[in-house]
């Protein structure tokens, strides 16, 4: 019987996580579990920088081992990381990556949170990281978070000890948690909180140590261990029939953008946590020792915990509802205790134990993905009971607005359906990622409403509260109102509903680059989000530009259609940046947004609004050749960003890599990280340097040191060795050491001030060793550091060349750096200056 209900258990998580927006489907084993967490009262943070830096096989120890509470508090959403699956990057892939955390956690069993701190990319150090979070507002946010979620202990992933020695943003997350442990319980630091929270102290700060940071296992062997505990997280669960690291493994395998899938693992394994502050635990494998996490810990739990343990003790898997007296009893108790942390969290725990065990289905679901301020929509509600417990449906709430208040009994799989309609208030907020609806700065997000910082999305804007009447106890259970519908190759599906604008616009390019002084035509296509709507559009725009027309009408009759309308722009003569945003003129109202949508099969929908907004860039550029192969590595843009300024650039297939289809192009350009994920490579690298000895121009962007060593002898013709290297102030100055090279004067002559307004970094991954053959062509550094000469190499190699760049073009190009432009024309113009050199000469 445990065997059938732990491969159920299984079989239901496994679709809980593909279809998260769905109500919740429990076995008797889940209840079960669910009763285990609400007998322990205690809780755990996990503090750490990023999403996919989370240990999520502590997590779902403490989580589903230990049953405590458990959160993980990323510092940041992962913004400046890159994207293996998609297109999305900068605050769209904080997006994304906010959802795969929220995946890992639905798996794990923990909760998410985060502060307002913005991933800008990797920092060296972390005074430079905490000067441009602006320490104070992230400590704030630490803070906050652990005086709301009331933690016991608190774990850090990284050492505070050791500035330099990893990921600035790293060490930051481990110096504010430490900082934060003590300031938390202070009521004179960050006394605007505390109208909304109450100070705490927790008892423990750990870090979650390993062998890695003593060097080697060898090393950490010998260590003294007096001051850590341990504890072995490869404990099996029957009742779940998975692991702790098979869970582990399904939750961090939610990074997919990331690259995180994995095999799952299993067997003993030990963690080790070092303890930082407060008592050390004679016990050194319970973490809790000393702290109260029984019922007893709150005024009148001893009541509650007596009830609750019984039921615990003699849970009846055949048939759970016999428990529900007992339930309803303890939930009646829990509702006189005046701890409000306790009681809220219980509360929610315990109602949907008590949902459960009675074979309730509720949901409040609509037929439409989205509507408008304004607008009516129909909710259709569902309430069955599938068993013989006595319950009637009391009442119906859509947020405070009561639509219902007759009483009616839900008797045994006889399903109660109602349809209702909601007319959605003409103020009601716009659905997207709160934290991106302000401009912030390069390092925080602006968050106005001091309620959502910390939260790891937005609220949903409906719920739905359905009173259950259980002879006489009253019990409210809350559903938001999502979009159901089905697919004839997926079955039933869910994603979350949105509110949204009437239209939006958009521009197919989000940077235009004009290499000369001719006019050109910009397409602005307008979505409906509306049947039968009408308007104009306008584009405001900067000095020096010049637009034909004032506005442009457009009519779309059906929601979800697109029209397209055009625009003649002319650039100024001399080069100039600048920025265009249509103006949506409808129905009296102003719209300037752009509606962005996410979708991937393991996360929710995401609808998110952003300015609709285009930089243009009026460039002064030359280039030679044009005909561009590019092999796609890891995901970028740069091939769009060619075509900008007037290359073919044609994907290459890396199947079909051959001497002869390799012969066509002027140059053939790698993306970022081909070596390190195109397996297909280490059969065609022969052709590649072939190309190049034969007279062609071979460009590598940048590789991840050593990743590709057990499939390449070199990536290069010649020694060419990678490193760590890399310059992350985007600022820092860049001297030209070879003047009198190519790459530097043709067709484009490059000057220090190309080098200005760069983004996020100056590049990653450098070269640290290379032979003769490679000329370095520039030198850089970050603050207190050596000149790295290896940010960009050439080298002759036959008739041709080959280039090695670290340089971050796949950051500077999607954003108009006018100088990143003239510094990858002239590398694909290399060995051209001659042919160019003799048709003058003929002309």
């Amino acid at each position: 019987m445990r065997h059938l209900l732990g491969f159920l258990t299984c079989s239901l998580f496994i679709i809980s996580i593909l279809n998260s927006q769905a109500p919740k489907k429990s076995s008797p084993a889940d209840i079960y579990h669910s009763i285990e967490k609400l007998n322990f009262l205690g809780s755990a943070l996990y503090i750490a920088a990023h999403p996919d830096d989370e240990n999520t096989r502590l997590i779902s120890y403490f989580s589903n081992h230990l049953n405590a509470r458990t959160g993980y508090l990323s510092l940041t959403r992962g913004d400046g990381g890159q994207n293996l699956i998609g297109p999305e990057l900068r605050e769209l892939l904080g997006v994304l990556r906010t959802q795969e955390l929220l995946a890992a956690r639905r798996i794990d069993g923990g909760e998410q949170f985060f502060t307002r701190a913005n991933d800008f990319g990797y920092s060296k150090q972390p005074s430079e990281t905490l000067e441009i979070w602006n320490k104070e507002a992230i400590l704030g946010d630490v803070v906050r978070t652990i005086r709301t979620f009331k933690p016991d202990v608190i774990i850090n992933r990284f050492d505070h000890r050791t500035p330099g020695s990893t990921h600035g943003h790293h060490t930051s997350s481990a110096l504010l948690s430490v900082e934060a442990f003590d300031l938390a319980n202070d009521p004179k630091a960050y006394p605007n909180q505390l109208g909304s929270t109450t100070t705490w102290q927790p008892q423990r700060l750990f870090f979650n140590t390993s062998w890695w940071f003593y060097g080697s296992q060898e090393k950490f062997k010998e260590a003294d261990k007096s001051n850590l505990l341990s504890m072995d997280v490869g404990v099996y669960y029957p009742m779940l029939g998975m692991s702790n690291n098979e869970i582990a493994s399904l939750a961090s395998s939610q990074h997919l953008c990331q690259g995180f899938g994995r095999i799952s693992a299993r067997g003993t394994e030990e963690e080790y946590i070092e303890l930082l502050k407060g008592d050390l635990p004679e016990d050194r494998n319970n973490v809790f020792e000393g702290i109260d996490t029984s019922w007893s810990r709150i005024e009148g739990g001893k009541a509650i915990g007596d009830i609750l343990y019984e039921v615990e003790k003699n849970f009846n898997f055949k048939n759970p509802s016999v428990h529900l007296p007992a339930l309803l009893n303890a939930y009646q108790l829990l509702q006189k205790t005046n701890d409000e942390h306790w009681k809220t969290l219980k509360t929610k725990e315990l109602t949907d134990i008590i949902t459960a065990i009675s074979g309730l289905y509720i949901e409040a679901t609509t037929q439409m993905a989205y509507a408008n301020p304004g607008e009516s929509i129909t909710i259709e509600l569902e309430a069955l009971n599938r068993s013989n417990i006595k319950v009637a449906l009391k009442s119906i709430f859509i947020n405070d607005q009561e639509i219902s208040s007759q009483s009616t009994a839900l008797e045994n799989n006889q399903d109660f359906k109602m349809e209702t309609s909601l007319s959605i208030p003409e103020d009601t907020n716009f659905t997207s990622p709160y934290w991106i609806m302000e401009k912030g700065t390069l390092g925080t997000y602006t968050v106005t409403d001091n309620k959502l910082i910390g939260k790891p999305e937005t609220p949903k804007a409906f719920t739905v509260k359905f009173n259950l009447d259980f002879d006489g106890v009253i019990v409210p259970v809350s559903r938001p109102v999502v979009y159901k519908y089905a697919k004839p190759e997926k079955g039933e599906l869910y994603q979350p509903f949105e509110i949204v604008p009437e239209a939006t616009a958009s521009f197919s390019d989000k940077v235009l680059i004009f290499a000369d002084a001719n006019a050109r035509q910009i397409p602005v296509t307008i979505k409906a989000h509306k049947n039968n709507i009408s308007g104009t559009v306008e584009l405001k725009h900067g000095k020096g530009w010049q637009v034909d027309a004032v506005s442009q009408p457009f009519t779309i009759v059906k929601k979800g259609d697109e029209q397209t309308v055009y625009f003649t722009v002319t650039p100024p003569a001399s080069e100039n940046e600048s920025y265009i945003s249509p103006v949506i003129k409808l129905s009296g109202k102003e719209i300037t947004k752009e509606l962005v949508s996410i979708a991937y099969d393991h996360i929710p929908t995401q609808t998110v609004l952003l300015p609709a907004e285009v930089k243009i860039v009026r460039l002064n550029i030359q280039k030679a050749g044009e005909n561009i192969g590019y092999i796609m590595g890891a995901g970028d843009e740069v091939p769009t960003s060619l075509e900008q300024i007037g290359y073919k650039v044609q994907l290459i297939d890396p199947t079909t890599i051959s001497t002869e289809s390799l012969a066509k192009y002027d140059a053939v350009v790698l993306g970022i990280r081909a070596y390190n994920v195109v397996n297909d490579l280490k059969f065609k690298q022969r052709f590649i340097l072939d190309y190049a000895k034969n007279g062609g121009t071979v460009i590598v962007q940048y590789n991840t040191a050593s990743r590709w060593a057990d499939q390449f002898e070199n990536i290069a013709p010649y020694e060419l060795v990678i490193s760590n290297d890399r310059v992350t102030n985007e600022n820092s100055e860049v001297e030209i050491i070879a003047t009198d090279n190519a790459l530097v004067n043709f067709p484009n002559k490059i000057n220090p001030d190309d080098f200005k307004g760069w983004v996020q970094e100056r590049g990653l991954y450098f070269p640290n060793k290379w032979s003769s053959e490679f000329t370095p062509i520039l030198e850089m550094h970050d603050d207190n550091e050596e000149a790295s000469k290896g940010s960009l190499l050439i080298a002759p190699y036959g008739k041709g060349h080959y280039i090695y760049t670290g340089l971050s073009f796949f950051r500077e190009l999607p954003v108009g750096v006018p100088g990143a432009y003239k510094l990858f024309s002239n590398m694909l113009s290399v060995g051209k200056e001659k042919i160019e050199s003799n048709t003058k000469i003929k002309g």
